[in-house]
């Protein structure tokens, strides 16, 4: 008896996608670095924030693979140390930095992509440094996508007059240069007297405006896809099914149309997370993203310009964060393409 077994859009779209060879590797590659981001307070490496002018401007090596880390003294409890080499950090980043420090003690790998003017260690400041380059790319693409499916969807579903006024307002926005936006309202929030207030009484510092502010302004995009496709499927028949069983408005947009449309959006999230990144790094070009003793991809590229001369080149504070930065943005490119192609339906797949 011969049987046939059905394939669910999902499983022919993993298969599509795992046809592409630089879709997976770019997964693989997107994969390993999230892996790294996370486990970074656990690996042996110097503190990010060390300084040890003695060691100001030196070149890459390859042995000794392991140096002392921290001075040496027994006296020094661990809470110093961490202190002077990694600066405050959240319950999780502390709890594996500890147990770092009990398996490798002040030990750690030596500084195979150089340091930078004030000695400190490069690759570690690169690891430390994707944790929050990645963070920002992920979080501001989040804030985007909540605002973006959400008014999209309800303009598109409502359609009328409701959809006429809330699309003018998207292009009003539109027409505002939303980099200088960004660069105000940063410049803004960050001047002394406001700056304080806000850390002080609310936790706010320059990150979390990024994340707001970029966030707040990537959706436009994002909701004029979702509404062009919303319009293609509110009179479907399943959607006339919904309300003639007495769905109201909120439960047939996000209980029905939203998710047939997270192939769109997933694609979508995929191609503006690098968006995002690169705005973030040109931001901490100009001084205007991440402040130090923070570190980002962004702010070790300006760093290693700087560090340019007449006399003499740099050049591995320039390479390996450009390298870390391009290789990351290409990387999701490559899986947004693919993405893009695995979820199309009318693509035919050769077999």
């Amino acid at each position: 008896m011969n049987t046939t077994h059905g394939t669910s859009l999902g499983q022919d779209a993993w298969r599509r996608l795992r046809r592409n060879r630089a879709a997976m590797l770019s997964l693989w590659f997107l994969a390993m670095l999230c892996i790294l981001t996370v486990l970074t307070p656990l690996l042996p490496l110097q503190g990010p924030r060390l300084v040890d002018t003695s060691r100001q401007f030196a070149a890459p090596v390859v042995w000794p693979l392991v140096e002392p880390s921290m001075p040496a003294g027994g006296e020094r409890n661990t809470d110093a140390v961490l202190s002077e080499g990694f600066g405050e950090l959240g319950p999780v980043s502390d709890a594996l930095l500890r147990l770092r420090m009990a398996m490798f003690g002040n030990w750690s790998i030596a500084s195979i992509c150089g340091t930078d003017k004030l000695g400190r260690d490069l690759l570690s400041r690169l690891c430390w440094g994707a944790r929050i380059s990645l963070a920002v790319g992920v979080v501001a693409t989040l804030v985007s996508l909540v605002i973006g499916v959400s008014y999209g969807a309800v303009a598109g579903y409502m359609g009328g007059r409701i959809d006429n006024l809330m699309m003018r307002f998207v292009d009003v926005l539109y027409s505002i240069p939303f980099i200088f936006v960004v660069i105000f309202l940063i410049t803004i929030l960050s001047a002394e007297g406001i700056k304080e207030p806000l850390e002080e009484k609310y936790g706010i510092n320059r990150i979390v405006i990024f994340f707001v502010v970029v966030g707040a302004i990537y959706w436009l995009t994002m909701a004029r896809v979702v509404r062009g496709q919303v319009i293609s499927l509110k009179h479907e028949p399943f959607i006339e099914a919904a309300r003639t069983i007495g769905a109201g408005h909120g439960r047939i947009i996000f209980y029905h149309i939203v998710p047939n449309l997270l192939s769109v959006v997933i694609v979508y999230l995929t191609l503006t997370v690098p968006r995002v990144m690169l705005f973030e790094a040109f931001l901490s070009f100009l001084g205007l993203g991440v402040e130090p003793p923070d570190v980002s991809w962004g702010l070790l590229a300006n760093e290693g310009v700087g560090a340019i001369t007449p006399v003499r080149i740099y050049w591995w504070l320039v390479i390996f964060p450009g390298l870390a930065l391009g290789l990351t943005l290409l990387a999701l490119n490559f899986l947004g393409d693919g993405l893009r192609d695995a979820l199309d339906p009318r693509i035919k797949d050769p077999r």
